[in-house]
C-alpha cells in the first residue's frame, strides 16, 4: 500500500464538513469519502453536494469529485477531492495517518481490516480505547468539541438541539418532490415538500411549522425512508446562516484539530 499524508473524513454533511473546512485552513490535506447518494440536508455548507454536481464550495474552498485512481496524482493544493466510497475501500490501496469518522451514524462503528495510526470518532457509537483512539463530544454542553481519550461521548439524546419542531422528518417512505429552496424565507404552513410514494398511494405534504429561513432541505428527487431528516427551518430567519458552517461544526473541528496536533508523530506525517 502507498503512504498518503492525508486526513481521510468519512462523511461530507454539515458537521464533516466544518471538520474538513478547520483541518484545510490548517493547512492539513484532506480527502472526504461519501455515499453514491448522500443524504445532506444542510447541502449548502456540506461537501457531500459534490457527488452530484461534480465540486461544491463552502465559504470559498472548493472540493471536487474524484475517482480512486486520480488520488496519489492529485496536485490542487486548493481543492478538497471527494471520493464515492463509502466502506472506506480506499484503506486496502492507501495508508493515511488519520482517519476521521463523521458520519454521525450514531452506532458501533464496523472494525477496520488493516491498521489505523490514529481513528477519530465524532459523537455517540464510538468508545476511545475501544473502537477508537478518540471521540468528539458532539453533543451541545460545556464539553462541545473536546477531545476524549478514554470512554464515550454523552449518550444520543434522540431530540434535535432548540425548538424540536425545526427538524423536518419524512412522514413515510417515498420519493422527494421540493417546493421551496434553501435560503428561502417561509411562513407557518407553507408547504416545503411533498413525499410521492408508490403504488400510487396518496403524497404527503410536509409543512413549515412556523415561520423562518429554510436553512437545510434533503435534495430534490431522492428517496426517502420515514422519520429520516429531510430539513430544517430556522426561526430567526438570518438567511447568511444557510451558507456559513455553524459553530458546533466549527467546534467539533477545532477538537479533531487538537486530537491531530496533539501526537507528534502524527504531526510529523501530515505535514511532511
Amino acid at each position: 500500500m502507498s503512504q498518503n499524508n492525508r486526513v481521510l473524513i468519512r462523511g461530507g454533511g454539515d458537521l464533516a464538513s466544518g471538520v474538513a473546512l478547520r483541518l484545510h485552513r490548517a493547512g492539513i490535506r484532506v480527502l472526504i469519502t461519501e455515499l453514491a447518494h448522500p443524504l445532506a440536508v444542510r447541502r449548502a455548507v456540506s461537501f457531500a453536494e459534490a457527488v452530484f454536481d461534480g465540486a461544491h464550495e463552502v465559504e470559498g474552498v472548493k472540493s471536487k469529485l474524484i475517482e480512486a485512481d486520480q488520488l496519489s496524482a492529485w496536485d490542487e493544493a486548493d481543492v478538497i477531492p471527494v471520493l464515492i466510497d463509502p466502506n472506506a475501500d480506499i484503506l486496502s490501496s492507501f495508508v493515511f495517518p488519520v482517519v476521521v469518522d463523521a458520519r454521525l451514524t450514531k452506532q458501533t462503528p464496523s472494525p477496520f481490516s488493516t491498521q489505523i495510526p490514529l481513528h477519530i470518532g465524532l459523537g455517540p457509537g464510538f468508545s476511545a480505547g475501544s473502537n477508537c483512539h478518540a471521540v468528539i463530544e458532539t453533543r451541545r454542553s460545556h464539553t462541545l468539541g473536546r477531545v476524549i481519550w478514554g470512554g464515550a461521548p454523552q449518550p444520543d439524546s434522540g431530540q434535535p438541539e432548540g425548538d424540536m419542531r425545526r427538524v423536518l422528518r419524512a412522514p413515510n417512505d417515498g420519493k422527494v418532490v421540493n417546493k421551496t429552496e434553501i435560503g428561502n424565507h417561509v411562513e407557518e404552513g407553507q408547504t416545503i415538500l411533498e413525499i410521492h410514494s408508490a403504488n400510487n398511494r396518496p403524497l404527503t405534504i410536509v409543512h413549515s411549522p412556523f415561520s423562518g429561513v429554510l436553512r437545510g432541505l434533503i435534495r430534490d428527487g431522492m428517496t426517502v425512508t420515514k422519520s429520516l431528516k429531510i430539513g430544517d427551518v430556522d426561526p430567526r430567519g438570518d438567511v447568511s446562516a444557510c451558507y456559513m458552517v455553524s459553530d458546533k461544526a466549527l467546534a467539533i473541528g477545532g477538537g479533531v484539530l487538537e486530537a491531530i496536533l496533539s501526537k507528534a508523530e502524527i504531526r510529523e506525517r501530515i505535514y511532511f
